[in-house]
């Protein structure tokens, strides 16, 4: 691949995804795209690179897809849903009585273990949400780990990652060699394809928004137009987790953290200002969610 190939790729990843490749990470990127230029017959990443120069829009999402992972796994991090369940969901039971119902965004969503996880936390509340309405919003760049999400299928080893034993044997049933997720946990998803770049408007407010793990792959500018643009979406009282290599902090005051519960962010009450960027800070991590 040469240094202009590489260039072309980033670009396009760039434009498409928000996906922010440093200059050092083209062995990534061989890595990636190797296995899907073959699958296409073609010689290698300069033939993808024409084909996509081409106009092989099939081809260039599948591009973007390779190259934007999907790691996650039941209740991820433990820490945000510990807030979930000792902070968040207690404030905005008493806080939406009146309504009863709550909306959670889950952003990135992967392949699903993290709304099923807000989902299993939610159901534990027991008869104290009887009669409660509860929409979680799971949304991801890639149709495929969305189909995933959507099956309700995990592997044995899925299940074994993060999901105590109590609730595998409570919410999933053994089909085979795969588990499978409840019936009445998988109507509380509502799974949309959906670009973090992309308006916000057509997905309604939100009482709280996960988005994890995901901003750590955009540039300064970036992250902070995705700050400005969730602040719209979020109740004033609401609530949202990052993941812990992100931060508000010096990019925006539409949010603000949390007093006592590190990685949750609050709406500032006043009116948002945004954090001017010298320039674009390239991401320089690997992947994952």
């Amino acid at each position: 691949m040469t240094p202009l190939d590489y260039e072309y790729l980033r670009k396009a990843l760039k434009d498409r995804s928000g996906l922010d490749l440093s200059i050092d990470k083209q062995y990534l990127v061989e890595s990636r795209l190797l296995p899907l230029a073959r699958r296409y017959g073609l010689s290698g990443i300069p033939d993808l690179v024409q084909k996509m120069k081409g106009g092989a829009d099939k081809m260039t999402a599948e591009v973007v897809e390779a190259m934007t992972t999907n790691e996650t796994f039941f209740f991820r991090d433990k820490l945000p849903f510990d807030h979930l369940r000792e902070e968040i969901l207690p404030a905005l039971l008493q806080a939406r009585a009146g309504r009863r119902s709550l909306r959670i965004w889950c952003a990135a969503s992967s392949t699903g273990q993290e709304p099923y996880s807000i989902a299993m936390c939610l159901k534990e509340l027991g008869p104290a949400v009887a009669g409660w309405r509860f929409e979680i919003v799971a949304t991801d760049l890639s149709p495929s780990v969305l189909e995933k999400s959507k099956s309700g299928l995990f592997t044995q080893f899925e299940v074994q990652r993060g999901l105590p034993i109590q609730l595998l044997v409570k919410y999933f049933k053994q089909t085979g060699e795969l588990w499978e997720i409840s019936p009445e946990l998988r109507a509380m998803i509502q799974h949309r394809q959906f670009n973090l770049l992309q308006d916000y408007g057509q997905l309604g407010m939100f009482d709280v928004i996960f988005c994890r793990n995901v901003l750590i792959y955009f540039d300064q500018a970036t992250k902070i137009s995705i700050f400005e643009r969730l602040a719209k979406r979020l109740e004033p009282d609401g609530y949202l987790a990052l993941g812990a290599a992100e931060t508000v902090v010096g990019l925006t005051d539409a949010f603000k953290p949390h007093p006592t519960r590190r990685g949750i962010y609050l709406p500032n009450t006043k009116s948002p200002s945004i954090v001017p960027a010298a320039k674009p800070a390239l991401a320089s991590a690997g992947f994952g969610r």
